[in-house]
């Protein structure tokens, strides 16, 4: 695939979503999890190694952290002279004037086109941040090409929407494996067609029908633009067989933090021959003391460890105090756990400080969050 498809990170499209206080001050793209990851990573990494190495990511607000983040791409190998990795956003740029107070992605990519314009590549491929998976896009790419398709859409049939995927598109696809309508999923039944929001088309058209939706001035996103042409231009299903978590809601991350300890979801997204990359922090060993006891958790590097910990992710640098007990939590970087704490369903964004003989407990599907930089 390299040369032959571009890839476009679309962190403003209409199914953007919201996580509760964890994306208050920062993009869903760059919420942290799995204890050294951001959600980011995920899609970045398909893009690279499906041999992807352009790269465009268009941000409009809450920026920030992707950038510090991301930095010049080097540990994606995305750091080149030609191709590479760039943060758009609509700011800045000679078409602010007209399109960057303008709310949706069509708008923020028209802002950029140039970028699009100038780069070589036949193909683009659009995909969002918060649909975590492992897929090979060269077999989206060789299946578009032999299905003659305007555009392609990535799909996963489930059997879990009555419970999972709440407010993720639908696909009513024909048996020649064409799109023939797009819904919503109201977790009503258990079996459904979910749209990974990720499509393949060829980059020149990409570019015509920014700039015809443009000119519309009736569309403000590329979905809506796609739905209601679905009569007019040929859109055909790719369907997606691994492991797949749309995080667009506190419980979805949640639920995701706890299937990422587990053997299978672990081997395919993390030991397999297709590594997620990620910024690179080197810290020292974590240190375990005598009484330390660790069951079925993730734990990052940089920690000391003087509780007991089960069932739980520990991102770097967190401290957990003599006779603390952890149990199905999220402990973000730089936290530090007092003595005596009790810690169950919580989830502490960075650089929390948690005061000895604290207890707090969440819910088992929703659990309490508290704020980065809070002290309890």
């Amino acid at each position: 695939m390299k040369n032959e498809c571009m890839g476009l990170i679309n962190l403003d499209s209409i199914q953007n979503p919201s996580v509760n206080v964890l994306s208050d001050h920062r993009p869903v793209a760059t919420i942290p999890i799995a204890g050294r990851y951001r959600l980011i990573d995920f899609t970045l990494s398909n893009m690279v190694n499906s041999g992807i190495t352009n790269v465009g990511i268009y941000a409009r607000e809450k920026y920030r952290s992707l950038t510090d983040h991301l930095g010049s791409g080097k540990d994606w190998d995305l750091s080149r002279k030609q191709g590479g990795l760039y943060v758009l956003s609509p700011e800045n740029t000679k078409n602010n004037n007209n399109y960057g107070y303008r709310k949706g992605d069509i708008y923020t990519i028209l802002a950029n086109i140039d970028y699009i314009e100038k780069s070589p590549e036949e193909y683009v491929i659009v995909a969002p941040s918060y649909m975590l998976c492992s897929i090979d896009y060269n077999d989206l790419l060789k299946y578009h090409k032999k299905s003659n398709n305007d555009i392609t859409i990535v799909y996963k049939r489930v059997d879990n929407a009555n419970k999972d995927f709440k407010n993720c598109n639908t696909l009513n696809i024909d048996k020649d494996k064409r799109v023939k309508n797009v819904g919503n999923n109201l977790n009503t039944f258990p079996s459904a067609n979910i749209c990974m929001d990720t499509f393949i088309m060829r980059r020149i058209d990409f570019i015509e029908c920014i700039y015809s939706i443009a000119s519309m001035g009736t569309y403000s996103y590329i979905e809506d633009y796609i739905i209601n042409q679905l009569d007019n231009i040929q859109v055909g299903a790719y369907k997606y067989e691994g492991y797949l978590k749309c995080i667009n809601s506190l419980k979805s991350y949640y639920e995701a933090s706890k299937e990422f300890l587990t053997e299978e979801v672990s081997r395919e997204l993390f030991r397999s021959n297709r590594k997620i990359f990620t910024k690179d922090k080197s810290q020292a060993p974590t240190m375990y003391g005598e009484d330390a006891e660790v069951r079925g958790s993730f734990i990052a590097t940089g920690c000391q460890i003087d509780g007991t910990v089960q069932d739980s992710t520990l991102f770097r640098k967190v401290k957990i105090g003599k006779g603390a007990v952890i149990r199905n939590s999220v402990i973000m970087q730089s936290c530090k756990i007092g003595d005596n704490v009790v810690l169950e369903n919580v989830i502490l964004d960075k650089n929390v400080t948690i005061s000895s003989n604290k207890e707090l407990k969440g819910d088992k599907d929703y659990p309490m969050v508290i704020e980065k930089n809070e002290t309890v």
